[in-house]
């Protein structure tokens, strides 16, 4: 996908934010969407169908983390990179952020040519979608990753972008044992920094969400994780 093709919705409620941002990414030949608050995000990103959104947490009427829960739950934004950008740098916020749906979490204040560079890593990930269309059965689980869909006894579950790389690569690479800066390079990419706690978040949610049992059955016909 080329630049000019790709959308970016930013949220902020403060304007010198939105101007700053949005200047120095719509240099780098992006189109750029502005709202103020988490309900205005949610219009527009249902209108604009963003490839990736920056959003702010504090924010008045709706907050970033319940916009982004709602996002979520849209089908037609089930691809959407969302990040946030944030003053909130405390890790229990950022632990939220990733609960919430959130592919990273960048903190302010932050460099605008720094800034570019994490959007970039992001956006990466649509070239690397479009070159892999595979699809897994593991475990008695269809995993397609074209579609970003997990089928399991014909019902399917929704998993956060995230979550649903972590687990494909996982089972993408039976009796694999993957150190942690290698999950985090292929999944988040090596411009992005996040804390190795990050992966402990994902796995956390992903037994929740695909169940226990599963997890476990599925962790053992080769699934490593190295601690």
């Amino acid at each position: 996908m080329k630049k000019k093709d790709i959308k970016i919705l930013l949220v902020d409620d403060e304007q010198d934010i939105l101007e700053i941002v949005g200047y120095n990414l719509s240099q780098e030949g992006y189109q750029i969407v502005t709202a103020t608050n988490g309900k205005e995000a949610i219009t527009k990103a249902k209108k604009e169908l963003p490839q990736l959104i920056i959003m702010d947490v504090m924010m008045p009427e709706m907050d970033g983390m319940e916009a982004c829960e709602n996002i979520r739950k849209l089908p037609e934004l089930s691809n959407v990179i969302i990040t946030f950008l944030t003053a909130r740098s405390e890790d229990y916020s950022q632990v939220a952020g990733f609960d919430a749906g959130a592919d990273d979490y960048i903190t302010k204040p932050i460099k605008p040519k720094l800034l570019v560079s994490k959007v970039k890593a992001l956006l990466r990930r649509l070239k690397n979608e479009e070159q892999n269309s595979e699809t897994l059965n593991v475990g008695g689980i269809e995993i397609n990753r074209e579609e970003y869909k997990i089928i399991k006894e014909g019902k399917e579950i929704v998993l956060p972008r995230k979550e649903f790389e972590l687990f494909y690569l996982l089972a993408s690479k039976p009796g694999k044992v993957f150190k942690r800066e290698e999950i985090l390079d292929k999944v988040w990419g090596n411009e992005v920094i996040v804390g190795g706690r990050t992966i402990d978040v994902h796995i956390r949610k992903l037994r929740e969400k695909i169940g226990e049992d599963l997890f476990k059955t599925i962790k053992g016909v080769g699934y490593k994780l190295e601690v």
